[in-house]
């Protein structure tokens, strides 16, 4: 592989708007690092041809298989995903070389005339293609004393938020940090507190993946990392494996570090699986003290997220997921 510096980096992404947008800015900054030019190289997704609902399809990897393959291909340099796309074992042939500062990771509800979600009316048509997002809204809706219709919906933000402006649907819940990303969160009518409604694992959060072959430019990659957001996400993905759950069941997870700065010792970490209709929900959470060192405390969210995994499991989790990878 040639190293003129002068070459552009080819970074693969997805083609949707949001994929491009954020894929856009890790390649100013990984221009910013190396000193090389940065070019954006598009790749069509089994997931992004497939009509079919993602539960469907199995949802893990169908967003990331065909640009691993470029990257193994040697067609690419980098590729940038969002993470929580990514499946939870990772390739030993790629280096996940940057988990870059998350966005918001909740989930944010545009529904008609500006309503949140406890005032929509009984019977509202909410739009979503996510298992876990259906588990937590009609619970959450429960306690309201009504009921939502959750209706399966796939398609780029456009696409969703047409439904509610076309008056087909009275809501839709989409990832705050996509509508961030692309410029929309002004569009946001409620963002969903993470007590109410926890996000997918690894929400928020993108993954730069390279060739591990390719030592230098993970080295280089690696300026990108955020440690405290690797850590977060490293804590959920542990769950999310633990739990034996693809990235389309209804398991949501969130770490995070109570209070500001970076001296934060204190992890909590929450976790959610539930069946769609949300009549049952399995919600537990855990604490725990984070090591100074990096090492030390990835060893130490991968411990906690096997533990609340654990304790989920023995309060019934495993029966909840529709889906089973083993």
């Amino acid at each position: 592989m040639s190293t003129n510096p002068a070459r552009p980096l080819r970074l693969g992404t997805r083609r949707s708007r949001l994929a491009m947008a954020q894929s856009g800015q890790v390649a100013e900054r990984v221009r910013k690092i190396t000193g090389r030019p940065v070019e954006l190289v598009e790749i069509t997704t089994f997931g992004d041809v497939s009509r079919e609902h993602l539960a469907q399809i199995g949802g893990t990897g169908v967003f990331v298989s065909a640009l691993r393959d470029a990257l193994l291909g040697g067609e690419i340099d980098l590729a940038v995903h969002s993470l929580k796309d990514l499946p939870t074992a990772q390739p030993e042939q790629l280096a996940l070389a940057a988990v870059p500062a998350r966005e918001d990771p909740r989930d944010a509800l545009v529904a008609r005339d500006g309503l949140t979600f406890a005032r929509l009316p009984d019977g509202a048509r909410v739009g979503t293609g996510s298992p876990r997002r259906m588990a937590q809204l009609n619970a959450w809706a429960r306690t309201l004393g009504r009921n939502i219709e959750a209706v399966p919906i796939r398609g780029n933000i456009d696409t969703r938020i047409g439904y509610v402006r076309s008056g087909e649907l009275d809501a839709v819940v989409l990832a705050a940090a996509g509508l961030r990303r692309t410029g929309r969160i002004g569009e946001a009518t409620e963002l969903l507190d993470p007590d109410t409604v926890l996000p997918a694992p690894g929400q928020g959060a993108l993954a730069v993946e390279c060739a591990a072959a390719r030592t230098d430019l993970a080295d280089r990659l690696a300026e990108l990392d955020d440690p405290r957001t690797r850590i977060a996400v490293t804590a959920e993905r542990t769950l999310l494996s633990a739990l034996e759950a693809g990235c389309s069941a209804p398991v949501g997870a969130l770490a995070d570090m109570p209070g500001a700065g970076q001296d934060v010792t204190e992890l909590r970490l929450r976790g959610v699986v539930g069946t769609a209709d949300g009549t049952t929900l399995v919600q537990l959470s855990t604490t725990g003290h984070v090591p100074a060192s990096a090492g030390e405390a990835l060893s130490t969210a991968q411990a906690m997220g096997r533990e609340l995994a654990d304790e989920m499991l023995a309060k019934g989790a495993a029966g909840l997921m529709g889906e089973r990878v083993h």
